[in-house]
């Protein structure tokens, strides 16, 4: 079987297993609450996911470092970039706007008078304070590049790394040589991230079996046409947005794409977090789609980090949610607002945890909505954001790959040929 058969085996069992210990009411039982799903399987989940999370930040700056390296040397680094944050914004643009535009028609909100007949009940809901836009641009910028990387602070870390490529193309012998030193170690990374790709099924079923066993399938009967405008939503736009752009701007055929992501869309939905899943989607857009390396280490990382197009999907659909629950109407100069909104948040707090939550409480201040609706939709937001985490790793890849094409990066033979890139193809040393 290839690796994205035995991912798919893994999910299906680990869920099933979970769903299973919740019906016969297990979870509850003390050896198997405590040692299985606390114990070996929640380990098992978390070590897998630690580990993705462990290459993330070498793996951004030595790539990052190659690639902005070969930019510079031939002076496209500024066009690249532009094409690469200018895409993203659109994407995100045409993804809040999808989803006003859905649940408009939809009608998900429920009345204030359901709420008081007991149909719903929220917690309330504590916002967190955003950081101003000020604040936001200077921490863009590291005082301290070994603080930022231990500390996880992917924008300032891909700063660095720019600024260091940069000075590297310039720097004549000197560079040249520290260079081949950053293409020698992105090699190694590469190879260490196919070793850690190999543990994915068994990962995915560990986090499948938690995820089956603990759920709260109550609180999705309670917002469920919330949950299911949103991923709709989610589903269209990574479905019908992408390929559209894939065949318009690229020439790609969409098909051909989708079943080369396989592998990074079943990781992002099992681990929910498109920065744990960049390795795999980083390997997958070079190796098996054919982008070039000095396209792909810039536009994936940076997309990990800033692209958000299934977090404005959300913010979109719950901004109208809640709307109608408090019995607000959104006018046009509204709506309009929240698309605006949602998109340059997308880079605005991109470096703040909890950023989902964070951005719908900008986009709610923003059209004065109460931030206390943020509750109604926190019990289902965990499956969502399983959702929502595929679509913005799909994104990584489409923007990725329309770049490059436009930039004559793209190897189109690697792209067609169904067993490029495979894991199951990488050559042993024998």
């Amino acid at each position: 079987m290839n690796l994205t058969q035995r991912i798919l085996i893994g999910m299906g069992l680990g869920l099933a297993l979970g769903v299973g210990f919740q019906a016969a009411d297990l979870v509850s039982n003390d050896f198997i609450g405590a040692y299985v799903l606390d114990g070996a399987i929640d380990a098992g989940g978390k070590i897998f996911v630690t580990l993705l999370k462990m290459m993330v930040v070498p793996l951004v700056f030595v790539s990052l470092v190659c690639g902005a390296t070969s930019l510079g040397a031939t002076g496209s680094v500024g066009r690249l970039g532009g094409k690469t944050i200018g895409l993203y914004l659109a994407t995100t643009a045409l993804a809040v706007s999808l989803a006003l535009i859905l649940a408009l028609v939809v009608d998900p909100g429920l009345s204030a008078a359901d709420e008081q007949n007991g149909a719903v009940a929220f917690d309330a809901y504590q916002a967190k304070d955003a950081p101003s836009v000020k604040d936001t641009l200077i921490n863009i910028f590291p005082s301290n590049p070994i603080q930022a990387m231990a500390d996880g602070k992917m924008l300032q870390v891909i700063v660095f790394a720019l600024l260091l490529g940069l000075a590297l193309s310039r720097a004549g012998d000197a560079g040249s040589r520290i260079a081949g030193f950053f293409q020698d170690l992105n090699e190694v990374m590469m190879k260490l991230i196919t070793m850690v790709i190999q543990l994915t099924p068994y990962g995915v079923f560990c986090l499948m079996v938690k995820l089956g066993a603990t759920v709260g399938w109550v609180e999705i009967g309670k917002v469920l046409a919330y949950f299911l405008t949103v991923a709709s939503a989610l589903i269209l736009h990574g479905l019908l947005v992408y390929p559209t752009l894939l065949r318009i701007l690229a020439g790609v055929n969409p098909l051909t794409f989708l079943r080369k992501m396989r592998e990074p869309m079943l990781v992002a939905f099992s681990t929910s977090s498109s920065g744990a899943t960049l390795p795999v989607t980083l390997r997958t857009v070079e190796h098996r789609i054919g982008v070039n390396n000095n396209v792909a280490s810039f536009a994936v990382p940076l997309g990990a980090t800033i692209n958000m197009d299934g977090t404005a999907i959300m913010q979109g659909v719950a901004t109208v949610f809640i709307a109608q629950f408090f019995g607000y109407q959104l006018g046009v100069d509204a709506l309009l607002m929240v698309i605006l909104t949602a998109t340059l948040a997308s880079i605005g707090t991109a470096a703040v945890p909890g950023v989902g939550l964070i951005t719908l409480t900008l986009v709610l201040g923003q059209v004065g909505l109460p931030i206390e609706g943020i509750g109604l939709i926190i019990g289902v937001d965990r499956l969502l954001d399983m959702l929502r985490t595929v679509v913005n790793v799909t994104g990584d890849g489409t923007v990725a790959t329309i770049v490059a094409n436009s930039e004559g990066q793209l190897d189109k033979e690697t792209l067609r040929d169904p067993n490029a890139g495979a894991v199951a193809q990488v050559p042993s040393d024998t």
